[in-house]
Parts: C-alpha cells; structure tokens; sequence
C-alpha cells in the first residue's frame, strides 16, 4: 500500500487521471441518495411523465439513466428547448415524437437532478436509510392536524357561547321586562289584586325605560353584525395561509391600498398556489378540489362578505390603510388566526369616532395631509403637539354621511 501510494506521488499523470476518473463518477456515486426531496420535486415530473406504466404527455422514464448520460439529463432537464435548438439528434427526435411539445424549464440544481434521477432508478421510492425519518415526520404531522382540530373545536365552542350570550343578554331582559309590563297593566284595570296604584306606576314606569333602552339599542344595532360568522362556500384558514405559511394580506387583498374596498380575491389568485397545491393536511382534497371546480366552469366562488356597513355609510380602505398607516388587525382582530372569520368588533359609529379622537395620524411627512397648511404651521411652532384624525375633518358627519 505504502509503495503504491509512493508511485503515484511519483507520477502527476496516474494522479491527474485518477482525479478526473474521480470526478465523473461523483454524479453515479450521488445516484444513490433517493432523498424525501427528490419525491418532493418529482412531482413537477409527474403531470407529464410515469416511471413506468401508461405513457403520458411525455415518455416514461424507467431506464432514463441507461438510455443517456448524467451530463446530457442535466442540461435537457433545466432547459429542453435549448438542447433542442441545438440540434441535438435525440432531442430534436424525442421533441417530434412527443408532438412538438417541449418540456418547460425546471429551476433545479445539479445535486437536485441527480436525486431525482436516483429516485426514478429506485422505482419511484425513497431510499430505506430515509423511511424512518418519513414516518417520524408523517407521525408529527398527525400530531398537528390532531391538535389543530382540536383548537377548532374549543374555539368554535368558545366563540359560540360568546354570541349566545351577546344575543340572550338583550332578548332574556326584554321579553321578562314585557311580561311584568303587560302583567302590571292587566292588574291594574282588571284584577285590581294590588290596590296602592303607585306601584303600579313605578312597575309601568321603569317597564318603559328598560323597553325603551333595549329598543334603542337593538335600533342602533341595526344593520351592524358583531360575531357574524357565516359558513363559506369553501373552508378557508387565514391561520394556515397568513401564520403557517406567511402569506401576506395584500397578496389576496390586493386593492386594499389603492381602493374603497379591500377586494375579494378571484379563483385565478387561489390556483397560483392551488395549481401544484392540491391536498390540505386537515381537509385533505375536498376543499380545494371546489377551487379547481369554479376554475373549470368559470364560475366564481361565491364567499359570504363578514364585514358589512349599514347602506348610509361611506368608508374607504385607502384611506385608513394607505395614509392612516393602519393595521388591518385594528378593525378586523386577529385575522391571522382565526380558521373561520368572525367579525370581532361591532363597528359601529361611536367605535369608528372613538378612534378618530384617540388615534394619532402620521402627519408631518404624509402626502395625503399636504393641503393642511394651517395644521402643518401650527405642528411645527409647537401649538399642535400631535394630530388626530378628529382634527382633520374625521368627527364631520359628511365625511361618512354625505
């Protein structure tokens, strides 16, 4: 051993070809990773080719390592139209055989390639040194669905109970307070059991104001919706999307700067992701097959708004957005993790006034406040400490009533 080492330190040539030798069987050597990544990136494979089996829009690709090299796979695997133009013959073949139809781009490294590669030469499955690591991964996974479903169900229970008991409140103290009325009324010109009539006047008289207070207040609450929470047409979690995945606001949100309304996003914003992602770990493939069903008819998913402003008022997303700087949990809670949307605040006209006088707006170098020349003088010389949004016109009734 020691005098063979001894020969090739002897002999730069044996070692130069040694290397080399060295460095092209590095990508075979690599041929027997077989990673859980390479069953994950194979699924780009898998909408056109099988491993074995009926063929689909491209060939099958049992073998595919025998019928041509690691270097050749590589460069028509990131990008065929390039091996095809050219002029390699069995590319040009292999594009005329399959209809002219060229196999898009695949942003993959070498190591990437060379894994998936192993993968299809194992038969389309992982190497068993990874298996274990699988099933510990899919036994966390079913751990978390199991937990996740159960923090559905304590939070639909508690936001259940929340409303019950926002609903009876009112209704209880009514129908209890009118039937003392109309008790107090009948005895009082009928059966005549109590005969001092003051307290008959009492009972009338706070009978009428507890009736008159849960009417204004029921009357003021109209056309404003706390705790709706409507059942959509597809299930939807803002915490699996915004938390999980981090998926900003203004992604589906779009217009949410720029326009009145934040805007609801179209079938075609849900199949960027829905297009590869097509099984959810809690609700499987039920949900967002209705996604691809919409897409395919061309009819819209009809989703239920939560948020709703009685007819009369005005109020604009840009503007509380865009210039108030406002975050979109101020007036809609904690979005991020709820599983289904409930509207959390009552949004009524003394809410929103309540905001407008203890909210500090960004004044000074805002753009939307440029026309306030007085307001900006009297900032900077010290008179104005901070600007509310009362301040600016947000107390006026013709700003939301006009």
């Amino acid at each position: 051993m020691t005098r063979t080492l001894i020969n090739l330190q002897g002999n730069p040539r044996k070692m130069v070809v040694l290397g080399l030798m060295a460095l092209l069987l590095l990508p075979f050597m690599s041929l027997r990773a077989q990673t859980p990544e390479a069953e994950k990136n194979f699924q780009q494979c898998k909408a056109c080719h099988n491993i074995d089996g009926p063929k689909l829009i491209g060939p099958n690709l049992a073998g595919i390592t025998e019928r041509r090299d690691t270097a050749w796979l590589i460069k028509f695997i990131r990008n065929s139209t390039e091996v095809i133009q050219s002029g390699d013959e069995y590319a040009v073949a292999l594009f005329k055989e399959y209809n002219n139809i060229p196999m898009p781009p695949h942003d993959l490294t070498d190591e990437q390639i060379i894994d998936i590669l192993a993968y299809i030469d194992n038969g389309g499955k992982v190497a068993d040194e990874y298996l274990a690591q699988m099933d510990e991964a899919a036994d966390q996974d079913a751990e978390l669905v199991a937990k996740r479903q159960a923090e559905l169900k304590e939070r639909d229970l508690k936001l259940a109970e929340l409303e019950r008991d926002a609903n009876r409140n009112f209704g209880t103290t009514f129908i209890i307070v009118l039937i003392i009325f109309l008790v107090t009324l009948f005895d009082l010109f009928v059966t005549k059991v109590i005969k001092a009539t003051f307290v008959h006047k009492t009972v009338v008289l706070i009978a009428l104001v507890v009736i008159g207070e849960v009417v204004y207040k029921e009357a003021s609450a109209l056309g404003r919706q706390q705790y709706y929470q409507p059942e959509q047409p597809i299930w939807f979690s803002h915490e699996i999307h915004a938390t999980q995945n981090g998926i900003d606001c203004l992604y589906c949100h779009s217009s949410a700067e720029d326009s009145k309304s934040a805007g609801i996003p179209s079938t075609n914003v849900c199949m960027n992701c829905h297009n590869q992602v097509r099984e959810g770990k809690i609700t499987g493939t039920t949900e967002i097959n209705k996604i691809h069903e919409a897409w395919n008819s061309g009819n819209p998913v009809e989703w239920i708004r939560v948020h709703n402003l009685p007819d009369h008022v005005y109020f604009n997303h840009s503007q509380h957005v865009n210039s108030g700087k406002l975050d979109c949990a101020q007036c809609h809670g904690e979005v991020e993790k709820m599983d289904v949307v409930m509207q959390v605040e009552d949004l009524s006209m003394g809410w929103c006034l309540n905001c407008h006088r203890t909210t500090e707006v960004q004044f000074a170098e805002n753009e939307f406040f440029k026309s306030y020349e007085r307001m900006h003088e009297q900032f900077k010389n010290g008179e104005v400490k901070k600007v509310t949004a009362d301040m600016l016109g947000g107390g006026d009734c013709m700003k939301c009533h006009y």
